[in-house]
């Protein structure tokens, strides 16, 4: 049996307002956010694209239908690529989460499945494109709505540290270690 192709979607989009400024862009050990979550994606996937931005030369795809439906319309433009492309699934995370776990696949595995304390975090089957564009027509916008129409397993995943304030970023310390 073959493994399924993976399409990893850094969901970058948002306007970051409790953050203060761009927060992909803030700096860990010299680094950009977004480019620690990259990096934590790259090896687990066959493709990594960015969604809702430009960056460092990766594949850039955008929400659907359009900017500013939240999450689940940058999930609906990487779910929507990833199918049109051959891709089976799109691991999806956010790039306000630098330490993803390096068995993130493996335990999300099969998909559906989400993070159940960052829905945002996931594994999507493409055939879930349908459901996804109802939610968004429907005016829902929750992931959760999502992962529940489409049957997704909750998987809990301790030591996530997701990134909306300065303050988040100021207790990660180097880079891979938390301050207390």
């Amino acid at each position: 049996m073959t493994r399924p192709r993976l399409l990893g979607a850094i969901l970058a989009g948002g306007e970051a307002r409790r953050f203060g400024s761009d927060k992909a862009l803030a700096s860990i050990g010299g680094r950009a956010m977004i480019d620690h979550v990259a990096a934590r994606l790259l090896p687990l996937v066959d493709k990594l694209a960015v969604v809702g931005r430009d960056h460092g030369g990766l594949l850039r795809i955008d929400d659907a239908p359009r900017p500013g439906l939240g999450p689940l319309g940058a999930l609906l433009g990487a779910v929507r690529y990833a199918a049109s492309a051959g891709f089976d699934a799109v691991l999806s995370a956010p790039c306000d989460m630098p330490l993803l776990p390096h068995d993130l696949v493996a335990r999300l595995r099969p998909a559906p499945a989400y993070v159940a304390q960052h829905p945002v975090v996931g594994l999507w089957p493409v055939s879930a494109e349908h459901m996804l564009s109802e939610l968004l027509a429907s005016d829902i916008r929750a992931v959760r709505a999502f992962a529940d129409r489409c049957a997704a397993r909750a998987v809990g995943i301790d030591a996530l540290v997701n990134v909306n304030r300065v303050g988040d970023l100021e207790a990660l310390g180097p880079i891979g270690h938390r301050t207390r």
